[in-house]
């Protein structure tokens, strides 16, 4: 019997159902998280065949001895994934130091988390990518905004999601943010694109061959949701673009992927620009876990499918035949507290009571980037699509 380690299964609080199909794949799925084993859900509870609890994820040391205590007590580890980019870097090392197989090793670290070191294999890869500069002394910014114009965006060289992540417009803002920033972390900045950003979703197998694959296409960035605290949208697109599979591949390829889930994010630029033509696509970052927040149930409303299945099949079986049905548009909506919207929550429950798939108030870790009120719904028309697009976020 395979064992497989689960690091922090209990967040987000849907990860459940990734612990829940690699049992029903028959492996012993052993969970490791600081959360007390009595506040778990039930469903994670019965999908686990033991939970250890360190003091802190944080703690390198206490994971260590965590993992080994389930290599003594079951044998070879076979597999082990957070499908969280927090703890990429972690994982890394853990896989490296038991020499687990299936997935990244420390040495990998570079390409996969820093956007700098992303650069090299979007080039191998044939996809243009935006101009770059590491930050460091003000003479260097400004050499670097000479040659690509404002405004540019800076953000940490090792970050997640878009904390810490700035657009500065002027003179004014760029000594403000080379004032306060904290020296000890490393600043990429780059020329500003203009676009609108298009994901590619996929699931690949050891060979880095695509078990499934999809897309999203994002109406505000996460970069303006937070700092502006701004409503959420985006959506799981029907049918996935040609030439997002191609770049998606590509980077696959270029970037070694293999035994993951992953979430690459593209522009689609909105006008001409000096990285390429309106219309054609660019890089913004390879993101090597799925897309955050509900995102998988997402995908599995909008084409009928359940891809905590399909990955619980690769790491298992190196395959998987779980079918994928009718392909639909899904929609999510992240309200923000606070807003005067034209109708309210029971309102828009009402008027798409046959299309929401799930209404739900989000805790606050996910809120942050997601928005107090959330809605998933699904539509067979772009045209549906927007029509709940507006009814969800018109303000008075």
């Amino acid at each position: 019997m395979k064992n497989v380690i689960f690091i922090s299964p209990n967040f987000p609080v849907n990860y459940w159902q990734f612990c829940h199909e690699l049992q029903y794949d028959g492996v012993n799925v052993l969970g490791i998280g600081d959360q007390p084993y009595d506040e778990l859900s039930y469903q994670l509870k019965s999908s686990l065949t033991e939970y250890y609890r360190v003091p802190s994820l944080e703690d390198y040391d206490e994971v260590y001895r965590a993992v080994a205590f389930f290599a003594f007590k079951y044998g070879r580890i076979d597999f082990l994934e957070s499908n969280n980019e927090y703890w990429l870097e972690q994982d890394a090392h853990l896989r490296t130091d038991f020499n687990i197989p299936g997935g990244f090793r420390v040495s990998d670290v570079p390409r996969i988390k820093y956007k700098s070191g992303m650069k090299e294999y979007y080039r191998r890869a044939g996809i243009p990518t935006a101009r770059f500069h590491m930050v460091g002394d003000e003479e260097g910014c400004r050499a670097f905004i000479k040659e690509v114009g404002w405004p540019v965006i800076v953000k940490p060289d090792n970050g997640v999601g878009a904390v810490a992540t700035y657009k500065l417009e002027n003179e004014e803002q760029l000594a403000a943010f080379l004032a306060e920033r904290d020296g000890h972390i490393p600043y990429i900045m780059e020329e500003f694109i203009y676009g609108q950003i298009n994901s590619y979703d996929a699931i690949i197998d050891s060979h880095g061959e695509p078990l499934f694959e999809t897309g999203n296409i994002t109406g505000m960035s996460i970069m303006d949701i937070v700092n502006n605290h701004d409503n959420n949208l985006y959506h799981i697109l029907k049918e996935l673009p040609e030439d997002t599979r191609a770049f998606g591949r590509a980077a696959v390829k270029s970037f070694g992927v293999t035994s993951r889930f992953v979430h690459f994010e593209f522009f689609r630029l909105t006008k001409d620009q000096p990285i390429g033509k309106k219309g054609t696509l660019a890089a913004l970052e390879v993101n090597m876990r799925p897309s955050g927040g509900y995102t998988p149930d997402m995908i599995n409303y909008a084409h009928s499918t359940n891809v905590y299945k399909i990955w619980a099949d690769m790491v298992v079986f190196d395959h998987s035949e779980m079918p994928v049905g009718e392909h639909k548009f899904c929609a999510c909506v992240g309200r923000r507290d606070g807003k005067k919207f034209r109708f309210s929550n029971e309102e828009i429950a009402e008027r798409y009571s046959d299309e929401m798939r799930m209404m739900e108030r989000l805790d606050p870790t996910l809120a942050e980037a997601m928005g107090d009120q959330l809605f998933l719904a699904v539509f067979d028309t772009q045209e549906e699509l927007d029509a709940f697009f507006r009814d969800a976020l018109e303000c008075i």
